[in-house]
């Protein structure tokens, strides 16, 4: 079983829950890790940038390289750039996997992924990182449904805040991507315009 330390650890370090299981720790010691933590320091503004970066990062459980294209692409996109690297993120496979119910953790969304328990319009995806488009179908695999995560998501077990971009039957393990989210219902916790600083800096 994985040690949820870690995770608990990135959590206060980046002043956000990463999981259900750090959410009791994070709770119980609000301030980063370390002998340091609960001194207030007056931090750089290259220090706030890149911490926010890192909590985007942490959010979406993706590598500095899969960030630094999806800021890229956004950078050509109309409007504010910071907005369309968010929504861009949360068209990932295994964000709205999360997002839909039928994982607990990004973490376990991922994995569900690339074992292939998911498809996108009856067809197998095995990357994480795969872009869905308004209409795009999510459902889990035939023989996949008796393990019991799936059971627990069919049963609504993780049901709390299904976004309303999300059009989801749990108890057929099913879920519509219905169309592009607004960056107000993306349950993501960052102020985004810092992120474009760091990478525009």
């Amino acid at each position: 079983m994985n040690n949820p330390r870690p995770k608990v650890r990135l959590s206060r370090a980046l002043g956000i829950p990463l999981t259900p299981k750090s959410v009791k720790y994070f709770e119980a010691r609000p301030y980063p890790p370390g002998v340091h933590g609960r001194a207030r320091k007056q931090e750089s503004d290259y220090k706030v940038r890149l911490r926010e970066k890192q909590r985007l990062r942490a959010q979406y459980n993706i590598r500095e390289a899969q960030l630094r294209n999806a800021f890229a692409k956004a950078a050509k996109v109309e409007g504010k750039t910071g907005e369309a690297l968010i929504v861009d993120l949360e068209r990932r496979l295994d964000a709205l996997v999360l997002r839909a119910g039928f994982a607990r953790t990004i973490y376990q969304a991922r994995q569900f992924v690339v074992h292939r328990h998911v498809l996108v319009n009856g067809r197998r995806v095995d990357r994480p990182s795969y872009r869905l488009r308004p209409g795009d179908v999510i459902t889990i695999a035939e023989r996949s449904r008796s393990m019991v995560p799936f059971q627990v998501a069919a049963a609504g077990g993780h049901t709390e805040t299904v976004p309303p971009y999300l059009d989801v039957r749990h108890d057929a393990l099913a879920a519509q991507f219905t169309r592009l989210p607004e960056r107000g219902e993306i349950p993501v916790i960052c102020d985004e315009q810092l992120v474009v600083e760091h990478y525009s800096r």
